[in-house]
């Protein structure tokens, strides 16, 4: 019997899981049964356990694909070219993101009435988000807020953003850094400057390390097939809970602002990468969708591109063909720091806000809010709730009242439009490493062979 592929598996479970929820949601309304508390229960448990595999093997993941990748560099001089054309191909994506946010929360307006007024039927459900919030959700609004607090606000508080940013990519000590995964910039930067420096040694001394992380990152791919291998109850897991409890009036009232942000994320997802990847990166769009079809399923079930790097290393390299060496330097960089759908998100959710609450933003206004979404998506990118932090950063900093009450709000729709972006700012990172690898002269990549080899489990 031929095994079904796992882009397909993964398919089947979010599938699956979404009637399952739906079906558990229409029995709940009629009556209160243990047993769907049970199960929704059970699934979560499963979906978390899931989790903690791919984030259990992030760290070491991380550190060998580093080591091993750059240390085979040759020094400074290519390790440089590699940065210089990665930031670079970061830097042009996010703001093509964000541009594509800003013209199209322009256009519809979602916060707007047919008037052209601010929508009162959506600041009315602000107040009532607002009170009857759960104190998860209040806990983590308030968390948010004092770190946005803490950063700072108007042009100075932006400075302080990167001095903080800076900051974090210098870990005082990188053992702590390994454990808090808000520190994953600072185990990057350790990994590189070690990398650097075995490449500096005399090739008698830095042979066996090189040799020894080669070996330790085998080791970690062979795990990341093991725990991929069960993806789909993973997925399964993840899904039923969110979908059993989201809903309600506040998405049909939120429904204008949800469009919003999903059409932006897919014309950034369908139209401009795939023009990159053409046009810059001189390979396939379609071809390149297939090879890494595994890795953006498991970024949209987990919500989480930290936790989805071991799944888009397996894919860039085994699917499209990156060398190790480039695959190993822009995918983790990008995991931490490249946000294009965050970017995206975070100014629609700014000028939806200022709508709904009647606050007026000219040309200049708005000009600051995509140069914040740029920096903020990549300043506050390594810190919980980040893209809550750097909404009350951007709502501050632009002078626009009621932040705290429409955050709330927003979270209660913010699960599946984090699931999307996160797919969008996966499918960005790998796109970086199939361009800069063009770039660097690479050959096989995404090849039809090997495109449509086996996806890796």
């Amino acid at each position: 019997m031929k095994k079904i592929k796992p882009h397909w598996q993964i398919l089947g479970a979010l599938v699956l899981a979404t009637l399952a929820a739906l079906i558990l949601r229409s029995i709940d309304a009629q009556a209160e049964g243990g047993f769907i508390v049970g199960f929704v229960g059970t699934c979560k448990f499963v979906g978390t356990i899931f989790m903690n595999l791919l984030k259990m093997i992030i760290v070491p993941l991380i550190v060998s694909s580093v080591v091993a990748g750059i240390a085979g560099l040759g020094g400074m001089s290519g390790f440089g070219r590699l940065l210089g054309k990665t930031a670079g191909f970061y830097a042009l994506t996010s703001l093509c993101a964000i541009v594509v946010g800003l013209v199209l929360v322009n256009v519809i307006a979602p916060g707007l009435g047919a008037d052209g007024q601010p929508n009162m039927e959506i600041r009315e459900a602000f107040e009532t988000e607002g009170q009857q919030a759960s104190e998860a959700a209040l806990a983590k609004v308030n968390s948010a807020q004092a770190r946005s607090t803490e950063i700072g606000t108007g042009t100075g508080g932006l400075f302080a953003m990167l001095a903080d940013f800076a900051l974090r990519m210098i870990p005082v000590n990188v053992v702590e850094a390994a454990a808090n995964n808000g520190q994953m910039l600072g185990l990057i930067f350790f990994s590189v400057l070690f990398a650097i420096a075995i490449a500096r040694l005399p090739s008698s001394q830095g042979q066996s390390l090189r040799e020894f992380f080669q070996a330790f990152n085998d080791v970690m791919i062979l795990l990341t097939r093991w725990i991929m291998a069960l993806a789909p109850l993973g997925v399964f897991g993840l899904l039923v809970p969110v979908v059993y409890q989201s809903g309600g009036q506040i998405f049909l009232v939120l429904g204008k602002y949800f469009f919003t942000v999903l059409a932006a994320l897919l014309i950034h997802f369908a139209v401009i990468m795939p023009l990159i990847l053409r046009y810059v990166g001189k390979v396939s769009p379609l071809a390149h969708f297939k090879a890494m079809r595994t890795a953006l399923l498991t970024a949209f079930s987990t919500a989480s591109s930290s936790a989805t790097l071991p799944v888009t290393m397996r894919c860039i390299q085994d699917n499209a063909g990156v060398s190790k060496k480039t695959a190993s330097f822009t995918l983790p960089l990008g995991a931490t720091v490249n946000m294009d759908g965050t970017a995206l998100y975070e100014c629609v959710a700014v000028i939806f806000v200022a709508q709904v609450v009647g606050f007026q933003m000219d040309l200049a206004q708005q000009f600051v809010v995509v140069l914040a979404a740029l920096l903020t998506s990549v300043g506050v990118a390594g810190i919980p709730s980040a893209s809550l932090v750097a909404i009350f950063i951007i709502l501050k900093n632009s002078g626009v009242p009621g932040a705290e009450a429409a955050i709330v709000a927003l979270l209660a729709v913010d699960r599946l439009l984090d699931m999307s972006r996160t797919a969008v700012n996966v499918l960005g990172d790998s796109c970086a490493a199939v361009v800069v690898a063009k770039s660097e002269g690479e050959a096989g990549i995404l090849e039809d062979s090997r495109s449509a080899a086996s996806e890796p489990v």
